[in-house]
């Protein structure tokens, strides 16, 4: 069912009130006098300088340790990260104020886990070995450079010679394995593909440095380069055929790399969270019932009675007619704004309000995230006329106007484009320290703050806000059911489907984008988990009345981005100490 905007709940003196402030130059606004109000002061960390230092030379060794997968990068960076810890754990700790102690415990944390990284590298580089012995000829070339040993042009040649030759061996017993059936692992597979475009890349690099600036270099070595690229594109191709199972201009298989058990319990003390992988698949099947029981009561109270698959069919429908979801996301904004400061709920600078912006998805894009992303500028998912009718009909019920009213405020107001804003002015020093647990926890938490505040206003925008908060329920489910090696990415597709109503080729690029090593393994956990942490806090705090919403709200923004536990010690005033293990068990 199209609908245009016109139909829409923003009132249309609303609209125009804020056209008209936009059209008043900023002098007479004056907006900076309302910013400047506005600001606290910032934090008195005594490791302020030492962690911007940090941050500033770990970026110049990763520029300049450019490999992945070298040995002597990880050496270099375990040099580095054993030696900042050494550092940390000379200080005196107990002569350290509040906002110290945090920038402690969390720099002691953070260097904990980079070293474990390095482990988990060198593991996961030799499961890879057997299926790229060459890699070692090409790190070799590209660090010599970096190092300004520069390699004679015939001995280069050699190395490149060598490299096809070294390819067709492993290429071959690769197919007789194959031939007795003993296919090696396809995950191992995939991340061998990834490596080879990482070589490609440093073997470009290093070959664009020589060539036609070196005439001996280019006579060497044009024609070995040429053939040594050809042998690693080939197979590139032959392992993704073979072994992962995709022909080239196929999307390919959901394959994924599970981290197992331990790696999920490295990552959960790095974000501070004293729970087992199960007990938390435990709390998203609580969540997830809550959100089954009110979907129960909305599809009622909309006449479809039990039959909640039909009343989401129903809101599914609520569209509005091409070309206008780009006016239905502006009042959706404006909408979210008005509701938040009504109600004194979070300062929202007035320049916060005027930079925000709007871009579409691209057809491509959306095949790996079909609806909206945010920040300072919203990026719009809707179909475009070069998509296939399915295709078109699908975006247009996945981003009902129901269901983009629960993401607007999401990706912008009070969401991530007021976070990012904050975190540029505050604590800047903290970004080493983001997570998804409060990057992410945080818009979510406010899709759970808004529904007890009243936020929806009819039993289609229930359905809307619900569907989203079983989608992160049942991201938590799949996600770490992956890692464990209990639920494949089919899986995980069918329970998206089935269980929250998603549209099947939604629900396959949701499951995609989640597994394509583009994220973190915790990082879909994390949006739902971190809410819940947050709500726990609002809990302790707000619900108790020691603190009001605004002040608790403006407070988690200005401290910066950090786990959702040094949130609780940074608030409560409770230095973390010099022992610090997580503890806050903020699930009831």
């Amino acid at each position: 069912m199209i609908r245009t905007i016109t139909n829409y709940r923003i009132l249309p003196t609303t609209i125009c009130a804020v056209a008209v402030f936009l059209l008043i130059p900023l002098s007479v606004r004056g907006q900076d006098s309302q910013t400047i109000a506005h600001v606290v002061t910032g934090s008195d960390s005594e490791l302020r300088q030492h962690l911007t230092t940090y941050a500033a030379d770990r970026a110049a060794l990763m520029r300049r340790w450019d490999v992945p997968y070298s040995p002597n990068r990880r050496e270099r960076l375990r040099a580095f990260y054993s030696g900042w810890s050494n550092w940390a754990a000379s200080l005196d700790y107990d002569g350290l104020g509040l906002e110290g102690a945090i920038d402690h415990t969390l720099f002691t944390n953070l260097l904990a886990y980079e070293l474990k990284l390095l482990e988990r590298e060198e593991s996961l580089a030799e499961e890879m070995g057997s299926l790229a012995p060459f890699a070692g000829s090409i790190i070799d070339l590209q660090e010599k450079r970096r190092a300004f040993d520069f390699t004679p042009a015939e001995e280069a040649a050699e190395t490149l010679a060598q490299l096809p030759l070294e390819i067709s061996y492993i290429r071959d017993s690769l197919e007789v394995a194959l031939d007795a059936e003993e296919v090696p692992s396809r995950i191992i597979a995939l991340r061998v593909t990834n490596w080879i475009s990482d070589l490609t890349d440093t073997l470009e690099s290093w070959y664009s440095f020589y060539a036609g600036y070196d005439p001996i270099f280019t006579w060497w070595n044009e024609q070995p380069y040429q053939k040594a690229t050809s042998a690693l594109a080939d197979y590139r191709q032959f392992l993704e055929e073979e072994i992962i199972g995709f022909r080239d201009g196929e999307d390919p298989p959901i394959v994924g790399d599970p981290i197992g058990k331990n790696g999920l319990a490295d990552d959960l003390a790095k974000e501070m969270i004293p729970y087992s992988p199960e007990e938390l698949i435990a709390i998203a099947q609580t969540e997830f019932a809550w959100c089954e029981r009110e979907l129960l009561l909305a599809s009622r109270e909309l006449g479809y009675g039990d039959d909640w698959r039909a009343a989401q069919e129903y809101v599914k429908s609520l569209y509005v007619e091409p070309g206008q979801q780009i006016a239905l996301v502006r009042d959706l904004a404006f909408e979210a704004v008005e509701f938040l400061e009504s109600r004194e709920l979070v300062t929202i600078p007035p320049v916060a309000k005027e930079v925000w912006r709007m871009e579409m998805l691209s057809p491509e894009r959306q095949k790996i995230a079909p609806f909206f992303l945010g920040g300072e500028v919203v990026q719009v998912a809707f179909p475009t006329n070069t998509m296939e009718h399915a295709d078109k009909l699908m975006s247009l019920r996945g981003n009902n106007e129901h269901y983009s009213r629960a993401v607007v405020h999401h990706e912008l107001i009070p969401g991530h484009h007021l976070q990012g804003f904050m975190t540029s002015r505050y604590n800047v020093h903290r970004r080493i320290f983001g997570t998804p647990f409060w990057g992410e926890g945080w818009a979510l938490y406010w899709e759970m703050l808004l529904w007890d505040e009243g936020f929806p206003q009819s039993a289609e925008d229930k359905v809307g806000m619900l569907f989203w908060r079983m989608h992160r329920a049942a991201r938590i489910i799949f996600s770490l059911g992956f890692h464990l090696g209990e639920m494949t990415p089919e899986e995980a597709i069918d329970f998206l489907v089935d269980r929250v109503g998603h549209e099947r080729a939604n629900a396959t690029a949701e499951v995609r984008r989640s597994f394509n090593g583009t994220y973190s393994p915790l990082y879909q956990a994390a949006y739902m988990l971190g809410g819940i942490q947050l709500r726990g806090l609002h809990t302790e705090l707000v619900s108790s009345g020691k603190m009001t919403n605004r002040d608790f709200h403006d407070a988690i923004l200005q401290g910066g981005r950090m786990p959702i536990e040094m949130v609780r010690a940074r608030l409560t005033g409770q230095p973390p100490g010099a022992d610090f293990e997580s503890t806050w068990r903020f699930y009831d």
